[in-house]
């Protein structure tokens, strides 16, 4: 099951013809959706305009993400918000910057993810891939049916293995929840 900020970007990159971690291109991605980029000392976003400074290819492409969202989420000018609404609109951007440079349907289809393959597929850093994997992989953790921990539910194979531990270790060191199941 799918956030709204991974639905968004889904739809937002099937409407202007992005498929594959190939055709993420900034200056493509920009041109369809009706904003320039220009380069100033500051990034951000005024009107229809992407302000980046110069930095690297990667550099510039997580930028980009960022300010993606403020031109596509979010209004007013930020210099006039209270700074509880400015953070929030900068934790905002963070997190739609990872989805929007690797997009969680581009990464359903890669076999064997790591930081690696997500740098060299995705054109960002390392810790930019370290955090768009773990967020990855949480969802994964989320989204996966869990095994049931209740007494006769459990694997004649589990309960062996829990009884060596038992023994190896002593039963005033198991957890609660496998004593419970030992009884």
């Amino acid at each position: 099951m799918n956030t709204h900020i991974e639905d968004y970007i889904y739809e937002l990159y099937k409407t202007i013809g992005v498929k594959h971690p190939s055709d993420l291109d900034m200056m493509y991605i920009a041109k369809k959706l009706g904003v320039d980029i220009f380069y100033k000392r500051r990034a951000y976003r005024l009107d229809n305009e992407i302000l980046l400074t110069k930095g690297t290819k990667i550099e510039e492409w997580m930028m980009f993400g960022h300010e993606v969202c403020h031109y596509l989420r979010h209004s007013g000018m930020q210099l006039n918000m209270h700074y509880l609404f400015r953070d929030l609109q900068e934790y905002q951007a963070d997190y739609f910057a990872y989805h929007f440079c690797v997009p969680t349907f581009m990464l359903d289809d890669l076999p064997d993810i790591s930081i690696h393959l997500i740098m060299n597929t995705f054109n960002v850093d390392y810790d930019f891939a370290l955090r768009r994997l773990e967020m990855y992989q949480h969802k994964l953790y989320q989204t996966t049916p869990r095994k049931s921990l209740q007494p006769g539910k459990v694997y004649n194979s589990t309960l062996s293995i829990l009884k060596q531990l038992k023994q190896q270790v002593g039963e005033e060191k198991l957890s609660y929840d496998i004593k419970r199941l030992l009884q």
